[in-house]
């Protein structure tokens, strides 16, 4: 379980958290320690949001383009659910939160080996063949209406793509502060309660809130 529950001195117990990125559990301040040292800003606004450190917490955001509400159906879920696991797996992706809605993604993810731009790549490459293979296999009763959509926005690019699922904004935020990790956890978990999916964060499937609940959640 990558996440669990702690509480954090100074912080009140319903917002305390401490994250275990990988196999070893950590308290924030230690794992953001050599991040503070080095940080750079994460975006400039001359040319959008842009990754500085590679290795430093993020907090980022993938949007379905056009705001498609694929993740509707549980089977494209699963194959984000599947990704992050290969990622944590295969790629020494730290998973500190996420949380899957209809049409976006919400994570905090870090790179210890320096390739968060690599990893992040290589997910949404490999995420849209399988999303785009689900829609083909089915059952999907907006087959027609996914491939025009994902087809349609393909050519509004200079790229040599049949599909495009992912808008290219990644809109990365490095958290350099423990208040800015609590306050991007809370808007991670809140998204459900938010839409009026759930009643309490925990309840959301497709969220870390669980595993910060001290439940098992998907990862």
């Amino acid at each position: 379980m990558p996440l669990t529950p702690k509480a954090v001195r100074g912080v009140p117990p319903r917002t305390g958290y401490s994250i275990a990125f990988g196999n070893k559990k950590s308290c924030i301040f230690k794992l953001l320690s050599h991040t503070l040292k080095t940080l750079h800003m994460s975006y400039e606004f001359s040319g959008g949001y842009k990754i500085r450190e590679q290795s430093a917490p993020h907090f980022l955001t993938f949007s379905i383009i056009g705001w498609v509400d694929i993740f509707t159906r549980q089977s494209y879920r699963d194959i984000i659910i599947d990704s992050f696991r290969f990622c944590q797996a295969k790629k020494n992706l730290r998973i500190g939160g996420y949380v899957i809605m209809s049409n976006h993604v919400h994570v905090i993810w870090t790179a210890p080996d320096g390739n968060l731009s690599d990893i992040i790549r290589d997910f949404k490459t490999f995420t849209s063949k399988m999303m785009i293979r689900q829609v083909h296999k089915g059952p999907e009763s907006r087959k027609e209406w996914l491939d025009y959509m994902f087809r349609f926005f393909a050519k509004q690019t200079n790229a040599n793509e049949t599909y495009k699922i992912w808008t290219n904004d990644n809109h990365p935020e490095s958290i350099y502060t423990h208040e800015f990790l609590i306050s991007k956890l809370h808007y991670i978990h809140e998204n459900p309660v938010r839409a009026g999916l759930v009643k309490n964060a925990p309840e959301y499937l497709y969220s870390s809130a669980m595993n910060y609940a001290g439940g098992n959640g998907l990862i």
